[in-house]
């Protein structure tokens, strides 16, 4: 079974040695909104905004759509999306690329202006081996009248969401994947995709992330404040989730592990909650492309950060080590959690043992020897410094390193 699962995910298990040297990694983000679909700002001005803050790749990942053919959109219907006061998107964007940028249409007597498409965005923005504009597309998909989105990484064509509200979220989280995975079939591309926000609306559950064979990412971090990013009294929040679904994963059913992405989910631009720059990946890729970048994530090169960078991350499954070296910043103090669970955990008693913390290191560099009867080992790098832009109250920076499994 384990094989089998391994096989059909096209996911190598994060159990080899791996000495990482991170610093040259580039920096992501895969969920992104524009006016393409409930985003309040034109994809050219947003891939700009990562552009010019030091991303090397962005995935604009409206909602069941790519940026392709023609979006018209009314000027009134754009700027009712925009309730800041000042300059519009409209201003802002020709204030950045000129007066004759935007195509301004008339159509049934209303002034409108037509999208820019993802090509038009790469003629203009993409520079090769600096920056690149990764094809995305967010899945928004429905079961139980919950929503189950994924988002789906290089991809050259919508992939149709699976709306089927007589079915439980889990079963149409199950379709959804096997449908993804169809496409990669018949496309041959490297696909990956990744749940989002599993809390939203409290859609899915650990058990439900943990039955899904063919899920095997999720955003453990995601940077809209309406996701419920920390659970509540009686639910746990993404991070327990992760531990909750792993055990499950690895210790009864064989499936290879949940690993984490970072993300920001951004859709306004102009005010309120501005949500740009919060959460993403650094992947470990040969080249800054689609292909390159998804493979290397498919092989677990890769971590996900709200503001903690790396240096190097050196596992190494037979001695059962993980180290890892942060880079500093002056006046800034890291405490690095090593997460994990063990084989004799309590399956009857709920998540006790679960997600246990076996040390904490203050530092900047760390290495630890887990247990011998860890299931798995993760970590979760916390910084001193607040989080410029927080998603909750508190939140400070962070970094999320995937679990790794001891030599069997």
């Amino acid at each position: 079974m384990r094989q089998l699962c391994l096989l059909f995910l096209g996911l190598s298990l994060p159990l080899a040695a791996q000495d990482h040297d991170t610093r040259g990694w580039f920096k992501g983000n895969t969920h992104t909104h524009s006016l393409w679909s409930d985003g309040n700002d034109f994809p050219e001005m947003i891939f700009d905004w990562y552009r010019e803050h030091g991303y090397d790749f962005v995935g604009m990942s409206d909602h069941n759509v790519l940026q392709e053919g023609e979006k018209w959109m009314d000027l009134e219907s754009i700027r009712k999306r925009q309730k800041a006061v000042g300059r519009d998107a409209v201003t802002k964007a020709e204030a950045r690329f000129g007066k004759d940028w935007l195509k301004r249409e008339t159509r049934e007597g209303k002034e409108g202006i037509v999208l820019k498409t993802l090509a038009e965005c790469r003629a203009a923005l993409e520079k090769p081996g600096e920056f690149y504009l990764l094809p995305a597309e967010e899945m928004s998909n429905s079961g139980g009248k919950k929503p189950v989105h994924i988002n789906v990484l290089n991809l050259d064509r919508v992939i149709e969401p699976v709306k089927d509200d007589a079915s439980p979220p889990r079963e149409v989280l199950r379709r959804s994947m096997v449908a993804i995975e169809e496409y990669r079939k018949q496309s041959g591309r490297p696909i990956l995709a990744h749940l989002n926000h599993p809390n939203f609306q409290w859609a899915l559950t650990a058990e439900d992330l943990a039955n899904v064979a063919e899920g095997a990412y999720f955003e453990v971090y995601n940077g809209h404040p309406g996701i419920n990013h920390l659970g509540d009294e009686t639910r746990p929040g993404d991070e327990k989730i992760w531990d909750i679904a792993n055990t499950i994963r690895i210790a009864e059913l064989g499936y290879a592990p949940l690993l984490g992405f970072a993300t920001d989910d951004s859709h306004t631009y102009h005010g309120e909650d501005v949500s740009p720059g919060r959460g993403w990946v650094m992947v470990g890729a040969e080249k800054l492309d689609g292909d390159s970048l998804v493979e290397a994530m498919l092989a677990g090169r890769f971590y996900a950060s709200s503001g903690v960078t790396l240096d190097a991350i050196r596992h190494d499954p037979d001695k059962r080590t993980l180290a890892l070296e942060i880079k500093p910043i002056d006046g800034v103090e890291y405490t690095i959690a090593f997460i994990g669970t063990r084989k004799g955990y309590d399956a009857t008693a709920a998540n006790t043992g679960i997600g246990e913390v076996f040390a904490t290191v203050k530092g900047n560099t760390a290495t630890f020897t887990y247990p011998k009867d860890a299931l798995y080992v993760r970590a979760t790098i916390t910084s001193s410094r607040k989080h410029p832009n927080p998603s909750f109250e508190g939140q400070m920076e962070q970094a999320w390193i995937q679990p790794c499994l001891p030599g069997q």
